[in-house]
């Protein structure tokens, strides 16, 4: 499983082509029923959350049977995902969790929920995003009799959570058959947290919702006007980087007057004159606004371990901003000939810099490029290589049954 493919490589399943279960898979014979759990409330926007719904959506359309559990309730975008799939592990409540807020199930009626549920699904594998948050994931883990798949998202080099896990958590640690990090990133902290090899799996997107049009939206075939810069994410949290773009925009005002900076998703109400507060916007309004800004910026500063919002912008053929946080220098495809305008960290005057970049060259090689690389990411690539996973951990516990 490697992290970059060659721009070459092999093609995405085009949209709409229902995936056999052959296509999916080769080494599957028959259809597996797998369980997903996530720690995040799936009613709460989150990169976790996207992942766990955008897996089941791939996995129900290559022919297997899917069950989810999760704090809180179904979003209304559920990609698909029928309520009879879905079982929630509790009402969810913000514990502040690796520089964010995160939306936990907590307590023994939380633990008692997960548990029951697994024990009520036989499946054939269980698979549990960031295994050790002590949510629905860990009692669901600790429950389980099937095979164990964990996928970890986490960035924070000086977790202390996983600092604990690999003592005060070992016997859960070791239920773990096989482990997936997001990045490289990623994996670097689970290794050296842990100690377990990791294999290196993407995260997932369609990237054919982001190059179509959504009829009837407003800012969709925006022509004319104010150049547009626009920043999605929380901005209340200072990781993501919204302090480095307000610093800078006195420097991108003297050099664009007339600028248009839009702000989606929560965080501070009051920002600057120039600075329109759009708050949260369902997925469709999210991608109508990519394809109308002029300029995707991402000013995060820290603990990202992938960057699914530059990989948005990417697939939209926005012209990209980003920080160099690695994961976003490997999502563009690297230091040397990035898709994107690369900026230091933190340096909101390096920002404007990149920006004013950005403008002047518009659409053209680099937005191209990044569509393409973007494809690397479909879920009809990224899917088939979560199942090659299942395919190895199932295959070893079938050679030791018959050992």
């Amino acid at each position: 499983m490697s992290w970059q493919r060659p721009e070459g490589g092999r093609p995405p399943t085009p949209p709409g082509e229902n995936h056999s279960l052959a296509l999916a898979n080769p080494g599957l014979r028959r259809p597996l029923r797998v369980g997903l759990v996530c720690p995040y409330a799936l009613d709460v926007p989150g990169g976790v959350q996207n992942q766990v719904l955008g897996l089941a959506a791939y996995l129900r359309q290559a022919g297997h049977d899917v069950r989810v559990l999760a704090p809180g309730g179904l979003p209304d975008e559920a990609y698909g995902l029928e309520p009879a799939r879905f079982t929630s592990a509790g009402a969810a409540v913000g514990v502040r969790y690796n520089g964010s807020v995160a939306p936990l199930a907590l307590g023994p009626l939380a633990a008692a929920r997960s548990r029951r549920w697994v024990a009520a699904h036989a499946v054939d594998l269980l698979h549990v995003h960031e295994p050790l948050v002590p949510s629905a994931s860990l009692p669901a883990l600790a429950a389980s009799r099937a095979p164990v798949v964990a996928t970890f998202h986490t960035a924070t080099p000086r977790s202390r959570a996983l600092r604990l896990a690999r003592s005060a958590l070992s016997g859960a640690v070791d239920r773990i058959d096989a482990r997936i990090a997001v990045s490289p990133t990623a994996r670097e902290v689970v290794v050296g947290h842990l100690g377990r090899d990791t294999v290196v799996v993407p995260n997932g997107l369609d990237v054919a919702a982001y190059t179509r049009g959504v009829p009837g939206r407003a800012c969709e075939g925006r022509v004319g006007g104010p150049p547009r810069l626009l920043f999605l994410g929380r901005g209340g949290e200072r990781r993501k980087g919204l302090d480095v773009l307000l610093a800078a925009l006195p420097a991108l005002r003297r050099a664009h007057p007339d600028l248009e900076v839009l702000v989606a998703g929560p965080g501070p109400r009051s920002l600057p004159p120039g600075c329109r507060n759009l708050g949260l916007v369902d997925e469709d309004d999210k991608r109508a606004l990519l394809r109308s800004a002029d300029v995707f910026v991402a000013p995060h500063t820290a603990r990202e371990s992938f960057g699914i919002v530059v990989l948005e912008a990417m697939a939209s053929g926005v012209p990209v901003v980003a920080s160099d946080l690695p994961p976003f220098v490997d999502l563009l495809g690297g230091a040397d000939d990035p898709a994107g305008r690369l900026f230091r960290r933190g340096d909101p005057d390096a920002l404007a810099a990149a920006v004013s970049a950005a403008l002047a060259e518009g659409r053209g090689r680099r937005t191209a490029r990044a569509q393409r690389l973007a494809h690397r990411y479909d879920w009809s690539v990224v899917g088939p290589e979560v199942l090659g996973v299942y395919t190895q951990l199932l295959g070893e516990r079938s050679a030791e049954g018959a050992s």
